[in-house]
């Protein structure tokens, strides 16, 4: 939020006639300013760095790639962007690859738009969006492909930086983030990541943090 008092906002969607929609229904809001829009992916990672928007409202679906991985190269270079992903489905692996990449909330475009008003304003705050009925159905669903109760075995086949590296996964940081509290490079730990995914037998970063959220909840 700016000295004005306006939050400031960047919309993602393929779609002109939603970003249309969107933009109208924000504009007409005292407190909110829309700095800038786009319709692909390439497009939103130039000119949301350009904009320096408070709150970016991403689109996950687009024709060049996902508004997930935009959240996540525009978080990994400005933390201070809150994103707000949404999407016309209730999709499991995209709600958690969204609260991998550091997004503040999600939210289906079947929302009413008050709602999104509501959310907009919440997310600028600080506050997190993101459904926790929605996220304890995504572990419920990939601690189903877990074998029992060997979990904990696992781990005993990390290395100490491994199991550091997968602790700081399950916080949602990303690689560059990662790199930089450990003074490693960045490629050196999408190698550990890459190798403590294979020792879990897991193919997604995804499926590391749910299982790192599944160790912490039993704990307590």
């Amino acid at each position: 939020m700016r000295e004005d008092g306006k939050i400031r906002v960047f919309l993602l969607d393929d779609h002109e006639i939603v970003r249309r929609g969107v933009r109208e229904l924000l504009s007409g809001e005292d407190d909110i300013e829309v700095v800038g829009e786009a319709g692909t992916a390439a497009d939103a990672l130039v000119r949301i760095p350009a904009t320096r928007p408070d709150v970016a409202v991403l689109d996950v679906r687009l024709p060049d790639g996902s508004g997930v991985e935009v959240c996540r190269e525009v978080r990994s270079a400005d933390e201070g962007v809150k994103c707000l992903m949404l999407t016309s489905f209730a999709d499991d692996e995209a709600l958690f690859d969204a609260i991998m990449a550091g997004a503040a909330g999600y939210v289906l475009k079947a929302i009413r738009g008050s709602e999104l008003l509501t959310a907009v304003r919440a997310v600028a705050a600080g506050k997190s969006l993101l459904d926790p009925v929605a996220t304890a159905r995504v572990l419920e669903r990939l601690r189903h492909g877990d074998s029992g109760g060997q979990g904990d075995d696992k781990l005993a086949h990390l290395t100490d930086q491994e199991r550091r590296i997968l602790e700081l996964i399950g916080e949602g940081l990303t690689n560059r983030q990662i790199g930089a509290e450990l003074h490693l490079a960045e490629k050196t730990i999408k190698n550990y990541v890459s190798a403590l995914l294979a020792k879990l037998g897991m193919q997604r970063r995804s499926q590391a943090a749910a299982y790192v959220a599944r160790m912490q909840a039993g704990k307590h």
